[in-house]
């Protein structure tokens, strides 16, 4: 059984934990989960696309990502993430922590805050390992295909992580 660690609205850990999805929150807990933008020094940016069978948004294109397990720092997580999805080890590139946002669902138990981390790193297909769960397929792309992905409504979290596209 997977545990996430329950920050309070500071982003501090509470010293409690929740089973993975069991969204039973109170209005002012949240978990953590992190993005990881991988981009190559042509200025195109490594994005998956998550499989058929993902209840929530199969199909969608999407950076590597997901929750911090309990008692893993939030840049863990995100090398985690992206070893387990793509088979990149980012450690020693270029790059880092750019920046957090967080959602509130008042109701639904599922606060949740997002650590953005950008790396650059020259990568080709064949450094590429998909962990074939989760995602069914990748491109390198640029900055205007993936606007085009999020104006046709198939690119996941766009609009809270824009900027980390900007190089």
């Amino acid at each position: 059984m997977e545990l996430w660690d329950i920050y309070d609205r500071n982003k501090k850990r509470t010293g409690r934990t929740m089973e993975r999805n069991n969204f039973t929150l109170a209005d002012d807990e949240y978990h953590l989960t992190v993005l990881g933008v991988i981009a190559r020094p042509d200025k195109t940016f490594l994005i998956t696309k998550r499989v058929m069978t993902k209840a929530w948004a199969p199909g969608w294109w999407e950076v590597s990502g997901g929750a911090a397990q309990a008692g893993e720092e939030s840049e863990e997580a995100v090398k985690r993430e992206i070893l387990e999805e793509t088979g990149l080890d980012i450690t020693g590139a270029e790059g880092g922590y750019l920046f957090s946002y967080h959602r509130e669902n008042p109701g639904k138990g599922d606060n949740y805050f997002v650590d953005i981390y950008r790396y650059v790193m020259d990568i080709d297909e064949t450094d590429i390992k998909l962990q074939e769960e989760e995602t069914d397929g990748y491109m390198f792309a640029t900055v205007e295909q993936i606007k085009e992905f999020a104006e046709q409504g198939v690119f996941l979290h766009y609009d809270s992580i824009k900027q980390a596209f900007e190089l």
